[in-house]
């Protein structure tokens, strides 16, 4: 299974890179590096270009033994499979330069403590979830649509189950509000076949574009107006909050000593913070809001 995942990871980031390349008409930047204490990564970001103020599509392939504090706030395992981990995955963070095309975000990680072989010991996770400045509501249904669809062909997979999951976690509890429209978002998945969870997850993954690069392209060349670019890097100051705060995955990140560049690669090129800000009644930004207070079904 290792060796599927890590294969798997690094296909799929070759894909996403191949049509970010082709819209955004810019080359990435990659970082190969390595952990001191085993294993390492290959870091690809995209900056100003055409389409994206910033984008990213980092995999790595770490292992080592765990502290017993990262050890107890990740969970999993069992009282036999020791401190010794292996960990492999993709993460991606889009950031569009238009207000009217949202971030987007996803990664897909499998997880083994011990050898990966007893009950508990190994597990997936993962998700993608959409993050507007302007809601259209026939962006929102579409991305859910999707992922509905894949859950659908996969017995492990529970669309209704990811979807609250999702709205749950992706959360700002310190403001009320939630960091987007959602999508999906699942952890410590496991079945009695690795390879029924495995090809969920990898349906996932190849399943991203098709998700995303319609609604980018609808909304890529709008017309926008200062207001609505500084809107949109206010937004992106709650995204800013919500990685910085609650994420767990940059929390793990920064425990195991993993590497800062690609940890915070997800933070937006730009944010923006304003005191007491308030929006217009009946506004457009008053419509997400309210959308983002109160998470809707949209599949």
């Amino acid at each position: 299974m290792r060796e599927d995942m890590v294969s798997m990871v690094h296909r799929i980031q070759d894909q996403i890179c191949e049509a970010i390349g082709e819209t955004d008409r810019t080359e990435y930047r990659e970082d190969v590096w390595t952990r001191e204490e085993g294993g390492g990564g290959r870091s690809r970001v995209f900056s100003s270009g055409e389409v994206f103020d910033k984008a990213g599509v980092n995999v790595s392939v770490v292992y080592g033994t765990l502290s017993e504090e990262a050890a107890g706030r990740m969970g999993g395992g069992n009282p036999n499979d020791g401190l010794e981990f292996f960990a492999t995955g993709i993460s991606l963070v889009l950031h569009p330069k238009n207000p009217m095309a949202p971030t987007v975000h996803s990664n897909y990680r499998y997880f083994e403590r011990g050898t990966g072989e007893g009950n508990g010991s190994w597990w997936f996770g993962g998700g993608a979830d959409l993050t507007p400045s302007y809601l259209f509501e026939e962006d929102s249904t579409h991305f859910h649509s999707t992922y509905r669809d894949i859950c659908e062909r996969h017995i492990v997979a529970d669309y209704g189950k990811f979807k609250r999951w999702c709205d749950e976690y992706f959360h700002n509890a310190h403001r009320g509000e939630a960091r987007g429209v959602g999508g999906i978002f699942f952890d410590n998945l496991r079945s009695e076949s690795k390879n029924e969870c495995f090809r969920f997850v990898e349906d996932c993954a190849e399943g991203f574009l098709d998700s995303y690069m319609p609604i980018l392209l609808r909304r890529v060349n709008m017309p926008f107006d200062e207001d609505q670019k500084t809107w949109q890097k206010i937004r992106r100051g709650r995204y800013v909050e919500f990685n910085l705060i609650h994420d767990r995955g940059t929390k793990f990140g920064l425990r195991t000593n993993g590497r800062i560049e690609s940890i915070l690669m997800s933070l937006p090129l730009e944010a923006r913070w304003e005191y007491c800000h308030k929006v217009s009644k009946g506004s457009e930004e008053e419509k997400l809001l309210q959308v983002l207070r109160e998470p809707r079904d949209w599949a």
